[in-house]
């Protein structure tokens, strides 16, 4: 098949720097009187429906928009097992997290932990979220960074390190000031241009193959991609375990994960916040089938025009919108990209900021530093993770195999699992731990399940352990916080 005209690399950069100063105006806008205060969590004044609308942008970012895609044609739709799963994990944040959030007025939701076992066992478990959502957010990053760096931005000679830095400091620009009152605003924006991308590149291959969204299904059923339910139970993708996979991911990295969370606890209350937290858990589900359904027609598109498929499947999208279809297309998926990139490395980059602030430093506690003085703390930290995301991402590109999406739940599996067990063992026993012996659970736990995960076929009869390692590792965690726990009746619990 003969390509489209390429867009030009002029075009592409002006659609990213027009939607960037669209994201400036509306930092400036709501970044007026900002203070520490609303930068950590929005002086609890946001309204539950924009939060609820955003957090799908965040939920989704670069990982759903093409790997979710490209892995359609051997995975077929058996993602959906995970992304039942994903609402399965909601239902118990609404019910069982929140109420505990808004209980305890928490600004960071490990302050529980230090509430319930100590300070070591609180800096335990907020070391473990910096570590995990620097990883994830970064090979997010990267994801959609890449797709600009090989499919554009090669042909300028701009080396990939270069194209990083000029992205972190456009983001730094926007959250700098705002931080989460900022992001919930840019977030409902680059949410709504990413599922418009969606749809529009649905609308654009059907008007290319000139058919019907009713023949595009059908097309679907006759290659098999419809399957949901793996029902082998040796397999990775047998469906309890990615059911149970997918509810206690979303426990960990929404419910367990200050990013997502520090959006929620600044909802103004308890009642909105669940509400929130419902009606996002709901539309997620169908945005995911949405995006499945996109990949089962780009590999319809490639198979009816004689394209190649590329050798990596994230690579599907970009290169069916970028060289095959209609210049307009390519203009779509670039603006879906940057609103996949954006939601992925603002949010991180604040709410790294913020729990470094508050539960390594405890910057809200220092008496001895007036407001300046801790804004200016809070800033210097702020630059401070962006150069630590400069570099995770250039290291990341040269080590990256295999699918984005596999990375990422796999790195939540050894890093979410002792969070998992921390909060597990709290709000479950009455027990006390020993606190200074909690750290070293907490990294044997890791240990122990990758050795478990790397010989699961040998050890238990064929048996392949997939992404339920998160909650083999939580158990393990919480055993081993049990081997150090000793009773005390006065210690405080989630009920």
């Amino acid at each position: 098949m003969v390509k489209h005209k390429v867009l030009s690399s002029a075009i592409i950069l002006t659609v990213v720097l027009a939607y960037f100063l669209l994201l400036l105006a509306i930092a400036f806008y709501t970044a007026r009187g900002a203070t520490n205060e609303s930068f950590f969590i929005g002086k609890k004044s946001s309204s539950w429906w924009l939060v609820a609308y955003g957090m799908i942008g965040t939920s989704l970012s670069g990982v759903t928009f093409m790997s979710v895609p490209g892995g359609v044609d051997k995975g077929h739709f058996t993602y959906m097992q995970i992304v039942l799963g994903y609402l399965l994990g909601y239902l118990v944040i609404a019910y069982v997290l929140l109420p505990l959030y808004y209980r305890l007025n928490l600004t960071s939701i490990y302050t529980y932990l230090q509430t319930r076992f100590g300070n070591t066992a609180y800096k335990t478990g907020a070391s473990f979220f910096l570590i995990s959502r620097t990883l994830g957010a970064s090979i997010r990053i990267f994801l959609v960074l890449n797709v600009l760096q090989v499919f554009m931005l090669d042909g300028w000679g701009i080396p990939f390190a270069v194209t990083v830095f000029a992205i972190l400091l456009m983001i730094l620009l926007y959250t700098f000031k705002g931080g989460v009152k900022t992001i919930i605003w840019t977030d409902t924006l680059q949410t709504t241009f990413m599922i418009l991308a969606l749809i529009i590149t649905v609308f654009i291959i059907k008007a290319e193959l000139n058919t019907s969204l009713g023949d595009l299904y059908t097309g679907l059923q006759a290659k098999g991609y419809l399957q949901i339910f793996d029902t082998d139970w040796k397999s990775k993708g047998f469906f309890v375990k990615q059911i149970l996979a997918g509810m206690f991911i979303t426990i960990t990295m929404t419910g367990l994960d200050q990013e997502m969370m520090q959006k929620n606890i600044s909802v103004r209350t308890l009642g909105e916040s669940q509400k929130n937290m419902v009606v996002f858990s709901v539309i997620v589900v169908f945005v995911n089938l949405l995006f499945l359904f996109l990949g089962g027609i780009l590999y319809q598109y490639m198979a009816a025009k004689g394209i190649a498929t590329p050798a990596h499947p994230d690579d599907v999208f970009p290169t069916i919108a970028l060289q095959y279809l209609p210049p307009f297309a390519a203009v779509v998926f670039v603006v879906g990209l940057i609103s996949a990139l954006f939601p992925s490395a603002d949010g991180a980059i604040t709410a790294l900021t913020s729990s470094f602030c508050i539960d390594i430093l405890g910057l809200k506690e220092r008496s001895d530093l007036n407001e300046d003085e801790k804004v200016k703390v809070r800033t210097r930290v702020h630059l401070g993770v962006a150069v630590v995301f400069l570099i995770a991402i250039v290291i990341f590109r040269y080590i990256n195999e295999g699918s984005v999406i596999t990375a990422i739940l796999k790195i939540a599996g050894y890093t979410y699992g002792p969070l998992l067990g921390l909060f597990a063992f709290g709000m479950l026993t009455k027990q006390g731990v020993k606190d200074k012996l909690v750290p070293l659970v907490c990294v044997l736990s890791p240990i122990l399940t990758f050795i478990l995960d790397k010989y699961s076929v040998d050890i238990f009869w064929g048996y392949q352990m997939g992404f339920e390692v998160l909650l083999v590792n939580g158990l393990i965690t919480f055993l081993g916080l049990l081997l150090i726990s000793y009773k005390k009746q006065d210690a405080v619990t989630s009920v």
